[in-house]
């Protein structure tokens, strides 16, 4: 497999794990190509088309600097100037896979936000009400990235010559229908035991031993867990918090995320949803795991970097 085969392949893990559906990413696809197909050609110039291919624009490939098949890939969850470094100082690294979005794929977390409403409306929010509400926080998001410095890894992987892409949000996808077959399977009742099923899984099992496994952030052990939504697992990063009082609506009794804000945290008390915190780099590990054991079956070897927990479920 050569680097872009690589991304096509996150591509497809992630739409086969998405909500929305492999039809549905399909239709989220060509309403882009419909779009824009209606602009004007001074317009076009100017249009990303990779967007009409490419359903998450935070996942991509940032630089090949030699085009050959991949034996050993680098793999981390943050990758920055200096796992580039690394990459280069252990001299058989033929590509780096970073999990968050650098460069581009940063520039554009916002655009992949969009997944959040198809995901509370699979929960049974109203998909206006979850367009309204994600309408603000998604402008919110794509301001709060724009100052960021994009390129600094891109740059430094162009000047030491290193092959670089990431995968954000196909990996989120991975982790979020892991988890949701998991406790569907498990079928916890109570707040505790569905804690006590998240500490079984390797991942955050590893990360109990460095104090960052499974928690509960808002309700107790002892609260039953009622409905429980996967709906902060994926989807870039946190929603709306206003969006908690319309999960309780729609019958959601606890909510399953890998990070919380204090004004999140505040909305879900006030809403009485249970918040149970499964880990953030922690998860991310999960549905990184997932991709790459496609690629270790491959042939491809695998070395961890930036926090990335290596945990093979080939059998």
């Amino acid at each position: 497999m050569k680097t872009q085969d690589i991304q096509n392949l996150a591509i497809k893990m992630g739409m086969e794990s998405d909500f929305r559906g492999v039809e549905g990413v399909k239709k989220f696809l060509e309403n882009k190509k419909n779009k824009f197909s209606k602009l004007t050609e001074e317009l076009k110039k100017d249009f990303d088309k990779e967007s009409l291919e490419n359903p998450y624009l935070d996942s991509g490939v940032y630089n090949i600097a030699e085009d050959k098949e991949i034996k050993k890939v680098l793999v981390g969850i943050d990758v920055g100037p200096e796992e580039i470094l690394i990459a280069k100082e252990l001299k058989d690294i033929d590509l780096v896979i970073a999990h968050h979005p650098v460069g581009k794929g940063l520039a554009q977390l916002a655009d992949v936000m969009h997944l959040q409403c198809d995901v509370y409306n699979y929960y049974g929010v109203p998909i206006n009400v979850a367009e309204g509400l994600m309408k603000e926080r998604i402008s919110e998001v794509a301001r709060g990235v724009n100052a960021s410095n994009h390129q600094r890894t891109v740059d430094a992987a162009k000047l030491m010559k290193v092959n670089l892409m990431n995968s954000h949000t196909p990996c989120d996808n991975l982790a979020a229908k892991f988890l949701k077959e998991l406790i569907e399977n498990k079928k916890p009742e109570t707040v505790g035991e569905l804690i006590e099923i998240l500490k079984e899984v390797p991942e955050y099992k590893m990360a109990m031993k460095i104090g960052v496994g499974p928690k509960i952030f808002v309700g107790s052990p002892e609260n039953r867990c009622g409905k429980i939504a996967m709906s902060e697992i994926t989807g870039g990063t946190e929603g709306s918090p206003k969006l908690y009082e319309k999960l309780a609506n729609a019958g959601i009794g606890t909510v399953v995320g890998m990070h919380i804000s204090e004004e999140h945290k505040k909305e879900a008390e006030s809403a009485n949803v249970n918040i149970v915190i499964a880990g953030h780099i922690s998860s991310d590990s999960l549905g990184v795991n997932l991709f790459v054991d496609e690629l270790e079956k491959q042939g491809i070897e695998i070395v961890s970097c930036s926090g990335f927990t290596r945990v093979s479920r080939i059998k």
